[in-house]
């Protein structure tokens, strides 16, 4: 049977600062478009950039990723859509590692400190997901209860019977 992965990741803002400042082209090379227009247009890109970094990490150890997976944070994004929690979208081996271990959905929440910014992903698979509670059918429910007095009433008549 497969199994929820979960994964965890955390990085120091002030590290993504420095790294930002030192390789202006780091975040072409690592961001995607999305992720760079959506973080450049927040009050402290460098804690958004974080988390997306941490979201990297988290997905491929919730995943169970190996370097000889040849899955790799550049193929992990994440997306966000204002009111909406963030995605994580897969491409490349870690797509194909996904797949292969039935992998449905990967749910991820990003957080962040005034240090560090935190990312914690599930990859959940059919049988880890959690189960819909069925409703009630009316009908059923009807029939069971009109079993149950049919039942009262067919002891009754025995007890009446053996006296």
């Amino acid at each position: 049977m497969a199994q929820a992965g979960v994964g965890v990741d955390m990085l120091e803002i002030s590290r993504m600062e420095r790294v930002m400042r030192r390789h202006p082209r780091f975040l072409q090379k690592v961001f995607s478009p999305e992720e760079i227009q959506f973080c450049e247009h927040t009050d402290r890109p460098a804690r958004h950039f974080a988390e997306r970094m941490a979201a990297r990490g988290a997905v491929l150890r919730a995943l169970g990723a190996t370097p000889a997976d040849g899955a790799c944070i550049l193929d992990v994004t994440v997306s966000s859509v204002p009111g909406e929690r963030p995605r994580a979208n897969l491409s490349g081996k870690a797509q194909q590692l996904a797949h292969q271990r039935g992998v449905q959905e990967i749910a991820l929440s990003l957080s962040f400190t005034g240090d560090v910014a935190v990312a914690n992903a599930v990859a959940m698979t059919r049988e880890s997901r959690p189960r819909q509670e069925r409703k009630p059918d009316p009908k059923a429910e009807l029939r069971a209860t009109f079993r149950q007095a049919r039942s009262v009433l067919d002891e009754l008549e025995r007890r009446e019977d053996q006296k």
